[in-house]
């Protein structure tokens, strides 16, 4: 836990008060390395100077919005991504995390609930474990410790949810994976309504992963139930 408490977590919300609130919250429960940002210029300033571990971005900002500011930051960091909107609609929630973000949470929200997720993203995606580091699905390799497809010279870079999605799945290679399991792998408690999401990170890591990604190899969909993945022993 320490470890994750030396990560560097930048939160961008053009309401000072609010950004303030929020780093207080992680200071005192012994995060130390809070950054700040009240737009999307500052954002990219800092991001270019420090390795940020995990981004909370706010979707309405004065010169830009969050959703235009996480793909810019996409093209230099796979950190994990929470948005913190005021906004509470379905459509702004499935886009955020269409693009890839891995969490969302709508204000007001409780500070208890905010640290909870902070916390449980930074463990889900950065704790180490003693389990295989990698693993082959055909030409390509997978490196968990660097959340990497490697084939051919080519290194393409998992998303912090690709990683822990296809991990979950490696760690019950040729079994059965439940929609549900693999949802609550990825976000936590607060799964429900996020089978959609799935479906689109699925194909993204099958775009990664295979050969062909229409036609599967390995990430194979056992329909109604969840996803298996397949290797080369079964």
């Amino acid at each position: 836990m320490n470890e994750l408490k030396n990560k560097k977590i930048l939160i961008v919300d053009d309401e000072k008060g609010l950004l303030d609130m929020i780093k207080d919250i992680l200071l005192s429960d012994g995060f130390y390395n809070i950054y700040t940002a009240q737009n999307c210029s500052e954002t990219m300033d800092i991001i270019k100077q420090q390795p940020i571990a995990l981004f909370v971005l706010d979707v309405n900002l004065p010169d830009g919005d969050g959703f235009s500011l996480f793909d810019d930051i996409r093209k230099i960091s796979k950190a994990p991504v929470i948005f913190l909107t005021a906004r509470g609609e379905a459509d702004d929630k499935i886009k955020g995390l269409g693009l890839g973000a891995d969490d969302y949470i709508v204000k007001p929200f409780l500070t208890e609930e905010l640290l909870l997720r902070i916390t449980a993203l930074l463990r889900r995606t950065y704790v180490k474990t003693d389990k295989e580091s990698s693993f082959m699905l055909s030409d390509r390799t997978v490196d968990l410790e660097n959340a990497q497809v490697i084939y051919d010279d080519n290194k393409i870079q998992l998303t912090a949810k690709e990683f822990i999605l296809l991990k979950k799945l490696w760690e019950n290679k040729n079994k059965i994976v439940t929609n549900d399991a693999l949802c609550m792998a990825a976000w936590g408690d607060d799964y429900y309504g996020y089978e959609n999401t799935l479906m689109v990170h699925i194909r993204r890591i099958r775009e990664k992963i295979e050969k062909n990604p229409s036609n599967p190899m390995h990430l194979i969909t056992a329909k109604g139930l969840g996803y298996k993945l397949v290797t080369e022993d079964e």
